[in-house]
């Protein structure tokens, strides 16, 4: 399995306390819905390794997580800043119209019917997410709000937007 076959879930952010424990950050939604994963990938080196897991306690302040052996702190040290994967075929389904941020990624973006390019990347800088579209071999960052992204449309691989004025020009601009 490699980490296209796969979403990102979040990392190992330390170590906890000295039996093997870690505590993780959950990049998702709702932390609470994995609660009773059995297990999940970590990637170390260019490999996603598979873990499961002994017991894992969610709390809004802080995932704290057991794998089976890992039975110490240096253990668990080689695994601070892994980031943690599932399976794409583990996600929940989702109700018409609405789409996981990395399928975004590879669809064709059109402003008010023109074809402006297709999705490279997405990144979270902060709370903002955005994606980045090479239109005249420029990089454009755009937002992805509900305002902007008018209709995503995974069958057709198309995202029809609403870009606000001015934004391409930005970044099609000369540097001098």
């Amino acid at each position: 399995m490699t980490v296209d076959d796969c979403y990102q879930i979040g990392h190992v952010i330390k170590t906890h306390g000295l039996k093997g424990e870690v505590q993780l950050f959950f990049d998702v939604d709702n932390p609470l819905e994995y609660q009773e994963m059995e297990s999940m990938l970590v990637q170390q080196n260019d490999s996603l390794i598979p873990f499961f897991i002994e017991h894992l306690q969610i709390n809004p302040s802080k995932t704290i997580a057991k794998f089976e052996e890992v039975d110490d702190i240096e253990q668990a040290k080689s695994l601070v800043s892994c980031r943690l994967f599932l399976p794409l075929d583990v996600l929940p389904e989702l109700k018409d119209g609405d789409y996981y941020l990395h399928q975004l990624v590879g669809m064709k973006l059109h402003d008010r019917g023109k074809y402006i390019g297709e999705v490279k990347e997405l990144f979270e800088i902060g709370p903002q997410e955005l994606i980045s579209v090479i239109h005249q071999d420029k990089e454009i960052l755009i937002p992805v709000k509900d305002e902007i992204l008018k209709k995503v449309d995974l069958e057709e691989n198309r995202i029809d937007a609403e870009i606000p004025e001015g934004l391409i020009d930005i970044y099609l601009e000369d540097e001098d």
